[in-house]
């Protein structure tokens, strides 16, 4: 007779889930045990970290990840990046430890006492099997849930003791057959709805398209080039953009839009007719108030995501494949050339003295880089200069966090290797945010993975510093980090590093750093701070 740790691992082969990214405890050694060949754990030296790790990894792969955290101590340290994964639609499985079922009515140590609640509301679907047997239909329920649009985070309780129990044939069966079960997501709109649509785009004086991740993360990006150039339509990043969903050289492309209610609504004026495709409407912050839409404008938003159809606070919507309606709308149009790219190089200064503008660092950087990198970005401060250097134009070419918490950058940056292992992996992080996951850096070095992390450091949260303008909160404490060491601190944990303090050098690093595979690089380079704008 099988156990439930045999019935369990054949439902994640099925799955194709045979990579585990973990700091495991005491409560999941049960699970781990005689852990089998043709599986591959990741460890990471922090929970938040292992999240982070899945997240990039299942962004980069496409696939969905498999997280196993320490009961409820390790589900807390990782919140945060549960969080994020949810903002980022990442289709993620998290199992966590728990006591034997004989102590849990006591609350025996390292008993989770209310495992459903404590990751609520980060995750889709939080469940504890109510036998041991359940366990294997559980996680092929939990791949099916995380894998539905939209995509993002579960959460399994497995006590400790479930994984030796027997489990008869025909349990054995019904777990395997459900794992093999195959659900097709392809909400395809009516007909009617499309031809009404297009009619309205048609008909407007100046529509606008704004595309946001999903666009990007559904496939639906050729499609969405098409409507815009068969249309004739200009077209608008989403604000906050966690992933690039339309070329940023394209002739049509107009830069992404800014998150404030106010200066959004001032940046769409003169049009008529605004189409969201794969977005929310729209995410907000900080808050400068004002009309949601100028004067006489409309608005449709083209979404898989119900929660997002519901909480749009304007504007009609189509709950519908954003792959599928883009290229039904697109028929209604007539083929045309597409205008030419204009010429929007950076020109990179190949000597510059003491800290470097950010802008100049990002356009070094991105003069260094192989043309099919895949970038991670958690600089929030030079946002705009990083898009303005690397004009990305390639779909699943670029990660950065949709939740708003910091941590994400570093971790990803070393999930993303593994799930796109023949892209060279670029990082461009804060030397504030570098430390929220910084242990990442271990696990690059262990793994032998050859992500370049470039730091550009100016010894501040400078994000905070300008939302302390905006919110009138000068003053504030805790603003400066001075005394960071990072190379010192990478070196520590295995990983080659250096700093550059001038383009050239820093583009050299960088060509270097990314042409090699044998390990992290780490790039430390003082910057100057220029704080964003609305």
């Amino acid at each position: 007779m099988r156990t439930v740790r045999e019935s369990a691992l054949d439902v994640l082969r099925t799955r194709g889930m045979t990579t585990v990214f973990g700091n495991p405890g005491s409560t999941e050694l049960p699970f781990l045990k005689h852990f089998p060949d043709d599986f591959r754990y990741i460890l990471g030296l922090q929970e938040a970290v292992v999240v982070g790790m899945a997240d990039g990894y299942a962004l980069a792969s496409g696939t969905t990840a498999l997280v196993n955290l320490h009961t409820g101590p390790g589900t807390g340290n990782a919140m945060g990046a549960i969080l994020n994964a949810r903002a980022n639609r990442t289709p993620m499985v998290v199992t966590a430890g728990q006591q034997v079922r004989a102590m849990l009515t006591m609350e025996a140590l390292l008993s989770n006492p209310q495992p459903t609640l404590l990751p609520q509301p980060a995750v889709k679907w939080a469940y504890e099997p109510p036998r041991p047997t359940d366990v294997p239909p559980a996680l092929a329920r939990a791949v099916q849930l995380a894998e539905t649009p939209p995509h993002g985070p579960v959460f399994l309780s497995l006590p400790m003791d479930d994984f030796d129990a027997a489990v008869t044939r025909a349990e054995d069966q019904a777990a395997q057959a459900t794992a093999a079960r195959e659900v097709e997501h392809a909400t395809a709109p009516r007909p009617e709805t499309v031809r009404s649509l297009a009619d309205r785009l048609k008909q407007a004086r100046n529509a606008v398209l704004v595309v946001g991740d999903d666009v990007d993360s559904s496939g639906a990006w050729d499609a969405v080039v098409r409507l815009a150039e068969r249309g004739g339509l200009p077209v608008w990043s989403a604000p906050a953009s966690a992933r690039v969903s339309f070329p940023h050289t394209h002739p049509l492309y107009r830069g992404e839009l800014p998150p404030a209610i106010g200066p959004l609504t001032r940046a769409l004026e003169g049009h008529d007719l605004v189409v969201v495709i794969g977005a929310q409407v729209f995410r907000y912050y900080p808050y400068v108030p004002g009309p949601y839409l100028p004067e006489g404008t409309e608005l449709v938003l083209v979404t898989r995501d119900l929660e997002d159809a519901a909480k749009a606070p304007v504007g009609d919507a189509v709950v519908a494949d954003p792959a599928a309606t883009a290229q039904a709308l697109a028929e209604h149009f007539p083929a045309r050339e597409p205008a030419p790219a204009p010429d929007r190089r950076v020109r990179v200064p190949q000597a510059a003295d003491g800290a470097l503008p950010p802008g100049t660092a990002l356009a070094a950087v991105v003069e260094g880089a192989p043309e099919d990198t895949l970038w991670v970005n958690e600089s929030p401060s030079n946002v705009p200069q990083f898009h303005e250097a690397a004009r990305i134009s390639t779909p699943g070419s670029y990660l950065f966090s949709a939740g708003g918490g910091l941590g994400f950058g570093a971790a990803a940056a070393v999930g993303a290797q593994l799930g796109a292992p023949d892209r060279p992996v670029v990082a461009v992080l804060g030397d504030g945010s570098v430390h929220y996951a910084v242990q990442a850096l271990w696990t690059a070095s262990a793994y032998r993975l050859p992500v370049t992390f470039v730091v550009l450091s100016n010894a501040r949260y400078a994000i905070l510093q300008w939302f302390a303008q905006l919110e009138h909160a000068q003053g504030a404490p805790g603003l400066d980090i001075p005394g960071l060491d990072i190379p010192t601190v990478a070196a520590g944990y295995g990983v080659s590093s250096c700093r550059a303090e001038s383009a050239g050098e820093l583009t050299k690093s960088v060509r270097d750093a990314t042409a090699q595979r044998e390990g992290p690089v780490l790039i430390d380079v003082p910057v100057t701070t220029e704080l964003p704008s609305l």
